[in-house]
């Protein structure tokens, strides 16, 4: 079976790669995801240890930032019971119980620089990347491993110690 890599949208203002940096142990969970689809991926098809990029969205140059892993698979996301949380769900308040999901991530690589969505756009071989396509706004996006290789070259990992 190939490897599965994700990419997970994210704005700074909200949660940066920054922030995750300065988390205990570089890891967070990764909650507030309110997109059926975004959710499923994340609940049907994210595993412990797959990798994921991090991209900076909102932002007058968005683009991918690092490399993260997931620490823990999908569990049910509080935040939807709490009415307090921006993330608050009526519906599941009522069912007792979060429709949604969360899961933990872990900082694996910084980028030295971003990879701007310019330069993706660029690249020849990323052309049918999901992220490029005309209307795709989905916060959870799968990566193709010809991509994630691709994208890994174009990027000046550094590890994180």
């Amino acid at each position: 079976m190939a490897a599965k890599y994700w990419l997970m949208k994210t704005e700074p203002e909200t949660f940066s790669w920054q922030d995750l940096m300065q988390r205990p142990g570089r890891l967070e969970s990764w909650d507030g995801v309110r997109n059926y689809q975004a959710r499923n991926f994340m609940r049907d098809e994210f595993a412990e240890g797959q990798e994921v990029f991090i991209y900076h969205s909102s932002t007058a140059e968005p683009g991918i930032v690092g490399v993260a892993r997931i620490a823990r698979a999908a569990y049910p996301d509080p935040t939807a019971l709490r009415p307090d949380s921006p993330y608050f769900d009526p519906k599941s308040a009522e069912a007792g119980k979060s429709r949604w999901v969360m899961v933990d991530v872990e900082a694996v690589a910084s980028f030295a620089t971003t990879i701007t969505l310019q330069s993706l756009r660029e690249h020849p071989k990323l052309q049918d990347m999901v992220l490029l396509q005309r209307g795709q706004r989905l916060s959870i996006q799968a990566v193709r491993p010809e991509e994630w290789k691709i994208i890994c070259k174009m990027a000046k990992l550094i590890p994180v110690v």
